[in-house]
């Protein structure tokens, strides 16, 4: 078995295996899934000298925990105004703090562990595709106000001095977000946390479960681990065999290319280390990688998984688009991942019964609220802290299976039509102005 062959997967800097679950083990938690959230629980709990043992399906970071954009930044799926809504002003106020948190802890576990293959570059630069600056402006004084979060307005003219784009207007960038080789950094975790005694086993997929008793008990088809806590941390791969929480996800596809290398074609278009998000609801991102010789270009989601050649073109037209100046820019590499959404767009973490957690639906925000997730569930378990509550409004909600994943998307083409409509009314505006 091998990764699926992308951009991070020929850039690791170790590419050990480990071996399947053998025989009849027992551990004091046992987690199901080496993805982000996995291996930050594991992580939490080895260092607090628990005895764990992860249970991955294929190969730690297989899914979209290490195919994925690399960002770090705080935030959720959906936006302050969606939470605040459900939980009302203070409570959102303090998941958005639990998410800054988040990326703290990423940020801190590089530093304490020296992972300088996850090579940290700091800064993320979001950008609106239509003419809005003063609603920006509103909300980096409202971080600021509430968070005591810096974000740094940038007028047209700033943006477009650094991405030489027609498509773009204003934008914010966070100096305290950053970007990561996402799969990298999931090694070393997992290194980190064998260290500590803790145990890894891939090609274990859990086929069978007894969570019922104090000795909750999972089964792969070689072998048999007990252990009084397990927490799963599946993503969008969960299966069946929880069902529970399979009812409650909708397994989304999302899409990312690199193209070759071609340093100077690239700087022609783009101008700065920052990583780059728009607007959109399930807008482009991308950032330079191998120190600014190729261009790694992310965005587009499907309910069902696609051909990666078919969508890489989806996404080469979305990105001559906004630089016809990269026409010529190859595509070398493309892959997808799966990823977790729950109906509420925010992430499931909580106990499900006594000594059964769940930790799952990041929603393609993942690197800072799987740190977060682990974290605190891992809290939980200890005994030291009941933050994981905070999340209980966001529960295990039916995501509507067939019919949920066809709602979703439509909803999808929905909101694509309108920031089309929106983005021809502020070119519209531009040729009025010009």
């Amino acid at each position: 078995m091998a990764y699926p062959d992308n951009y991070y997967a020929r850039t690791l800097t170790e590419c050990k295996t480990r071996p399947q679950l053998q025989g009849e083990g027992q551990c004091d938690v046992a987690i199901v899934g080496g993805g982000l959230a996995g291996l930050t629980t594991a992580l939490q709990l080895a260092r607090a000298g628990l005895h764990v043992v992860v249970l991955e399906a294929q190969l730690v970071g297989f899914g979209a925990s290490g195919r994925n954009g690399g960002f770090v930044t705080p935030g959720f799926a959906t936006g302050g105004e969606n939470i605040a809504a459900r939980v009302g002003q203070e409570a959102a106020r303090g998941l958005h703090r639990l998410s800054i948190e988040g990326v703290e802890f990423v940020r801190d576990t590089i530093e304490a562990l020296a992972i300088s293959p996850a090579a940290p570059r700091a800064g993320l630069l979001s950008v609106l595709r239509y003419d809005d600056g003063d609603a920006l402006k509103a909300y980096a004084d409202q971080m600021a106000r509430d968070h005591g979060y810096e974000l740094q307005y940038l007028c047209r003219e700033d943006v477009r001095a650094v991405l030489k784009s027609a498509r773009y207007h204003q934008g914010l960038r966070d100096p305290n977000a950053f970007h990561i080789h996402p799969l990298n950094y999931l090694r070393c975790l997992a290194d980190e946390i064998e260290r500590l005694g803790g145990k890894i086993h891939e090609s274990s997929e859990v086929v069978q479960c007894d969570l019922s008793g104090p000795k909750k008990i999972l089964r792969t088809g070689q072998g048999t681990l007990a252990a009084p806590h397990v927490v799963l941390a599946t993503g969008g791969y969960t299966g069946p065999v929880f069902a529970q929480l399979y009812r409650a996800v909708l397994p989304i596809a999302t899409y990312v290319m690199v193209s070759e290398a071609a340093p100077r074609l690239i700087a022609q278009a783009i101008a700065t280390t920052d990583a780059v998000g728009d607007n959109r609801r399930a807008g482009d991102y991308y950032r330079l990688v191998e120190n600014g010789n190729r261009l790694l270009w992310g965005g587009r989601i499907t309910t069902r998984a696609a051909s990666a050649g078919a969508l890489a073109r989806e996404l080469r037209r979305e990105m001559v688009g906004t630089y016809p100046q990269l026409a010529s820019l190859k595509t070398e590499l493309a892959w997808s991942g799966l990823m977790s959404y729950a109906r509420h767009l925010m992430p499931q973490i909580g106990e499900l019964q006594p000594g059964v957690w769940y930790c799952t639906a990041f929603g393609g925000h993942g690197l800072n609220t799987t740190a977060i997730a682990g974290k605190i569930v891992a809290e939980g378990i200890l005994g030291v802290s009941d933050r994981y509550r905070q999340f209980a409004p966001f529960g295990l909600t039916w995501a509507g299976g067939a019919a949920g994943l066809a709602a979703a998307q439509l909803t999808y083409w929905k909101l694509q039509a309108q920031d089309w409509w929106r983005e021809r009314r502020a070119a519209a505006g531009d040729k009025v102005t010009a």
